[in-house]
């Protein structure tokens, strides 16, 4: 990787649940780490009951990311979510996650249903930004 690359932890932030930053950055691309349901005050915490619960503390564990690093939801443009109950969960994890946009200012964003994700999580998403005035990649 080149030398300009910043890996970042971000104080505050949920303890990552496997060996990877919190967020990359190159050239004001930053990719922010899957996040999990977890407390950024304790780890070791029981998850949140239900899908909208753990939407919640993702959306709120990724914010804490954006901040740490000087960035907001507003520089977000793609979104990835995975679900470990599609069918069941897809609906009310939509209404959770479009009450943290503006309207009409959604990011691009793909929905994957997977078998399982750490900690038992029903619900995991990661982002993709991009800081602004960067240069053009």
């Amino acid at each position: 990787m080149d030398s300009s690359t910043k890996f970042w932890m971000v104080e505050g932030a949920p303890t990552p649940v496997g060996p990877f930053s919190h967020a990359t950055e190159q050239n004001g691309w930053v990719f922010l780490t899957g996040q999990m349901p977890t407390s950024p005050d304790d780890d070791s915490a029981p998850l949140p009951e239900g899908v909208a619960a753990q939407t919640t503390q993702v959306m709120n564990n990724l914010v804490l990311v954006l901040k740490g690093i000087g960035l907001g939801l507003e520089h977000v443009l793609s979104v990835r979510i995975f679900l470990t109950e599609f069918k069941r969960d897809y609906a009310t994890m939509n209404a959770v996650y479009a009450a943290c946009f503006p309207p009409g200012k959604l990011p691009a964003r793909t929905c994957i249903g997977v078998t399982g994700l750490a900690r038992d999580a029903l619900v995991e998403i990661d982002f993709i930004a991009r800081r602004p005035n960067s240069a053009a990649a």
